[in-house]
């Protein structure tokens, strides 16, 4: 299965919204798009919607964590949303779960970057 990516920006946050896997098939894919994207916008905060994502691998892990470091390092924040359970073990496995914040919804983890 390939990779889907839409990027949309609200406010000063980039949402990345995926479907399908996130692997080392579609990895590199995934990081220069939402680097392109954060480039383009200048947007200081981050939130990758996995609402469509049914796999993802620990390529995966390490593009959204070098996000996080981007992000936090410019003074923003990053958050997930939607993510199903599975992926919220390979979280909790990983330790990711100690630096990111997941919420249920969007439009929840938009209220907290404070733009909705």
């Amino acid at each position: 299965m390939s990779l889907q990516i839409e990027t949309v920006v609200s406010g000063d946050t980039l949402i990345v919204r995926m479907s399908g896997e996130l692997d080392h098939h579609t990895a590199e894919q995934v990081r220069q798009q939402v680097e392109g994207e954060l480039d383009r916008h200048r947007t200081p905060h981050l939130i990758m919607n996995f609402e469509g994502l049914g796999f993802m691998d620990s390529s995966g892990l390490g593009v959204i964590l070098g996000r996080y470091k981007r992000v936090t390092a410019g003074g923003g924040r990053m958050s997930l949303c939607s993510v199903n359970d599975q992926l919220i073990k390979l979280f909790e496995l990983s330790g990711m779960l100690k630096i990111l914040r997941i919420y249920a919804t969007e439009s929840m983890a938009l209220s907290e970057t404070g733009v909705a």
